[in-house]
């Protein structure tokens, strides 16, 4: 078994319809002005985006994890978004059903906020 890398998702409702349309397995295309997919790198950054961003934007927020092959993802730079824990990935839109085929296991929600 490879190893892998635990990722964060901070998501609204719509988003998370899709992902468990998918049967809990990847991440939906980005729209038209979404150029990158940005899961981020731990657990409290991704609570924060999903508290104080997706439940003003749309009355809840979700935090999801999923593991993705270490060897693949690791051809994305960490980018510091911000303070020195603000860590995301920018993976480029046309390359996410790419990056959705080596997610280990299944995307899972551990946190949701109203």
């Amino acid at each position: 078994m490879s190893e892998t890398t635990t990722l964060w998702r901070p998501t609204g409702p719509e988003e998370l319809e899709l992902v468990r349309a998918s049967g809990w397995r990847e991440w939906p295309p980005r729209l038209p002005d979404q150029s990158i997919f940005y899961p981020v790198l731990n657990e409290d950054y991704a609570v924060k985006i999903a508290r104080d961003w997706n439940v003003p934007h749309s009355g809840v927020g979700y935090v999801t994890r999923f593991e993705v092959e270490t060897a693949f993802v690791e051809r994305y730079p960490v980018q510091q978004a911000g303070g020195r824990t603000i860590l995301e990935l920018w993976v480029p839109a046309g390359e996410l059903a790419e990056f959705n085929t080596h997610i280990v296991g299944l995307i899972e929600v551990v946190h949701e906020f109203r």
